[in-house]
């Protein structure tokens, strides 16, 4: 059976409009490789919480999340254009471009406003403050930030560098040696080792926790950083992920003991409990300071940073870099989004 003309045209004219409801501009999501600086823990929530909730795909962006083996090695991935953006002590990223001037990396989001560095020492051992550690023993692996910053917190309180004596120990037998009273005392990030410790049956009220922002020390955290090419060929990918992220951070702060399922997700072995206390006291000591409060999550105080980086330089025996080479507010959410209630 034939179709009559006019009836033909109007199929024809209804499939072409038909088509035309299918955005002819539409592209397929922007592929980036996201390294982080450690395992799935606790801490790593808000960027699981963004991809599983589809916040990243709402900006167009299909994010591969991988785990770590430590800030220094996810600065290197990035830097090798193995990684696009990472997650990595800020710290870190200064020491790179000290060491490979013109690497051109930046820190695009402040996540930890206050380092997370801390020397931890058993009650029993009766050290309670700075003084207390001259002539002690501190075990670290050669490249723990708390090792590294020790000299910035050694000047902070009027010690000399060489106060203490370092026994080099792979991270694993970190807090074994001081739960069994081998080392006198410990650096390490304070939401971990404390949590090491109580695995390794050390209760709570036995540790003595000396944080180096308490103590003087103004060193910035970890940080998203972006390679080169993706802050040059893909800002508007940079600018995404961060308003994705931004918006999961809150989400984490504002419910905490929820956000944990998306690394559960990830990772079905993790211990929910431990992982959600982890989550909490890194939020509570690292990520909602004073200053961010005041100022909004992701960005940094301009005259903070140029001083810590300066002792960041100090510390670690660096050329001092630039703060405008390290960290950029380019791709920041508005404040207004970046404010906490």
């Amino acid at each position: 059976m034939s179709i009559p003309f006019n009836a033909c045209r109007r199929l024809v004219i209804a499939a072409g409009l038909a088509c035309l409801t299918v955005p002819a501009f539409a592209q397929a999501p922007q592929k980036i490789k996201f390294t982080l600086d450690w395992r799935f823990e606790g801490p790593s929530a808000p960027f699981l919480l963004a991809k599983a909730k589809g916040y990243f795909a709402a900006e167009g962006l299909d994010v591969e999340i991988d785990s770590g083996s430590g800030s220094a090695g996810a600065v290197t991935r990035v830097a090798t254009g193995a990684y696009d953006m990472g997650f990595a002590d800020f710290n870190a990223l200064a020491e790179y471009e000290a060491k490979t001037p013109g690497s051109k990396i930046q820190a695009v989001y402040m996540m930890y406003n206050a380092t997370p560095a801390a020397v931890l020492v058993l009650k029993k051992s009766g050290i309670s403050k700075p003084a207390d550690l001259v002539g002690k023993t501190l075990a670290a692996p050669v490249f723990d930030g708390g090792r590294k910053a020790w000299p910035a917190f050694a000047k902070s309180n009027k010690l000399a560098v060489d106060a203490v004596k370092w026994q080099t120990v792979e991270p694993a037998l970190r807090e074994t040696l001081l739960a069994r009273g081998d080392v006198d005392g410990i650096t390490g990030f304070y939401f971990t080792s404390l949590l090491n410790l109580e695995a390794r049956g050390v209760k709570t009220e036995d540790i003595v926790t000396l944080k180096y922002p308490d103590f003087g020390v103004d060193f910035y955290g970890n940080a998203i950083i972006a390679s080169p090419k993706m802050i040059a060929d893909k800002p508007k990918a940079v600018a995404g992920l961060l308003r994705a992220f931004n918006k999961a951070l809150k989400e984490v702060i504002a419910n905490p003991d929820a956000a944990i399922a998306y690394v559960k997700e990830r990772d079905p072995l993790i211990n929910v409990a431990l992982e959600t206390r982890r989550l909490k006291l890194a939020l509570e000591s690292s990520v909602v300071t004073p200053e961010v409060r005041a100022n909004g999550l992701g960005g940094v105080t301009p005259e903070r940073l140029k001083r810590s980086l300066a002792e960041t330089a100090e510390a670690y025996g660096l050329a001092t870099v630039p703060p405008s080479e390290l960290f950029t507010d380019a791709f920041l959410p508005a404040k207004a989004e970046r404010l906490l209630k």
